[in-house]
């Protein structure tokens, strides 16, 4: 294979990991909570032996998330919590370790113990369940995430921040997991009856797929055009002499 179609190759890889990125951004569109997600590559030198110059291909490292926050909506509803500030909400899960989301659209389930839409349990500030007594007559959640009902304080959301808001790995259903404990909220706010909306910009992504799209039918056909040169020269070279 020539180097014009390991370099097309490479780079429509990468093209293709976008055009998942960007179907799974307008698919959650109107998840709350969600982040956009965007593709990171970088080039990639190969030094084939017996060339004269080394191959510039493209490298897929991976994605980043975009951290800028979505819009804020208001619901009125006691359990719907929104976080105003880089600060992440913890969630028990399946495996009894602790993932972290943005979407605060909580619930109860059968044991009255608040859960996230996904039914994960949410992690009171010292990582136990948060459970509402069935007595309770009203629900109310301060800034600082302090539950509490008419009889007193029952838990407390646990929120964290983290320096690094990229380390934070997607791992579906609005989690996210990382290895770091992060930090006690210092710039975070819990707005009760509120909840965070995806910061996913339709247009913007529509209009990323079409360019995908071209871009990738473009270099399909710049693979398709030097497989033609190379069959014709082969073609070319094969004939008898003075045919």
């Amino acid at each position: 294979m020539e180097n014009a179609q390991y370099i097309g190759l490479s780079r429509q890889v990468v093209l293709r990991t976008g055009m998942n990125l960007v179907a799974n951004n307008i698919a959650n569109a109107n998840t709350s909570g969600y982040r956009a997600q965007n593709p990171l590559f970088s080039e990639y030198i190969s030094d084939p032996k017996g060339a004269r110059d080394p191959i510039s291909m493209v490298y897929d490292r991976g994605q980043y998330d975009v951290t800028r926050a979505g819009p804020i909506k208001t619901t009125n509803n006691d359990l719907d919590v929104a976080l105003v500030g880089p600060g992440f909400i913890g969630v028990k899960t399946a495996d009894g370790g602790t993932s972290f989301t943005r979407s605060g659209a909580f619930q109860l389930n059968s044991r009255n113990e608040l859960v996230t839409a996904s039914g994960f349990n949410v992690a009171d500030s010292g990582g136990a369940v948060i459970a509402i007594p069935m007595d309770a007559e009203s629900i109310s959640i301060d800034k600082q995430g302090r539950i509490s009902t008419q009889n007193g304080q029952v838990g407390q959301l646990m929120i964290r921040e983290f320096d690094n808001a990229q380390t934070l790995e997607p791992q579906g259903n609005g989690l996210y997991k990382t290895e770091e404990l992060g930090n006690f909220p210092q710039d975070t706010v819990v707005m009760q009856g509120h909840i965070e909306g995806s910061n996913v910009e339709p247009v913007v992504e529509m209009t990323r797929m079409i360019e995908i799209s071209r871009e990738y039918q473009s270099i399909q056909k710049l693979i398709q055009d030097d497989h033609e040169r190379q069959r014709t020269v082969i073609q070319r070279l094969g004939r008898p002499a003075g045919s």
